[in-house]
């Protein structure tokens, strides 16, 4: 198996993507996908998912399905991903056309150690979207990839199912609200408005 290593920063190219997000909706996966959203700059439409681990993806499906009208980007990590696979069989089944997932791969569990995750011993998480009925897939190592792939997550009917592969740096944490109830209640007010609470 041949190993192709990663260059990509994984906070300057989440910020780069968040630029160019428009109204879409954004849902943070557990650890480094939630600091380094935070880092970009905070908004009422992101959901960080602090403590879901393998629930990313159906939250932003659930969010898709509510919100047709509203692009939904989930960032999430490898090691989530990895435990919440069967995800992608129940998100390819219901085709939400306004859905895209991008895995921040650094091949390590971040949060309990820097184990390498299965994607270091050759998971091909895209591949396994693509089999479960994705729209569109692939893997970004570069930055030129980078740039093709952006418009796709915001714009490509979907699913969307984008891994990019980054350096498994450990850097500063940058901590959003921790509050569950708050996170949701804000989230809720700034798409919703009032209407949410009556």
């Amino acid at each position: 198996m041949t190993h192709r290593k990663a260059t990509l920063d994984r906070r300057a190219t989440t910020a780069e993507i968040l630029k160019q997000r428009g109204k879409a909706l954004i849902v943070a996966g557990l650890g480094a996908p939630c600091w380094d959203i935070a880092a970009s700059g905070d908004d009422p439409l992101y959901f960080y998912a602090w403590g879901g681990m393998g629930g990313a993806a159906m939250i932003g499906l659930g969010l898709a399905l509510a919100q047709p009208s509203r692009r939904v980007l989930i960032i999430t990590g490898d090691g989530e991903m990895l435990m919440g696979l069967g995800s992608l069989a129940t998100i390819a089944a219901q085709k939400p056309r306004n859905l895209a997932i991008l895995v921040q791969d650094n091949e390590r569990y971040g949060e309990t150690g820097m184990q390498i995750t299965h994607t270091r011993l050759g998971v091909d998480l895209a591949g396994m979207a693509k089999a479960a009925g994705f729209a569109a897939t692939g893997t970004i190592y570069s930055t030129a990839q980078l740039k093709t792939w952006i418009p796709r997550l915001y714009k490509v009917p979907g699913p969307v199912f984008a891994v990019i592969k980054v350096k498994p740096d450990r850097l500063p944490m940058v901590l959003p609200p921790r509050d569950g109830t708050v996170l949701k209640n804000r989230f809720r007010h700034a798409l919703l408005g009032p209407a949410a609470f009556v």
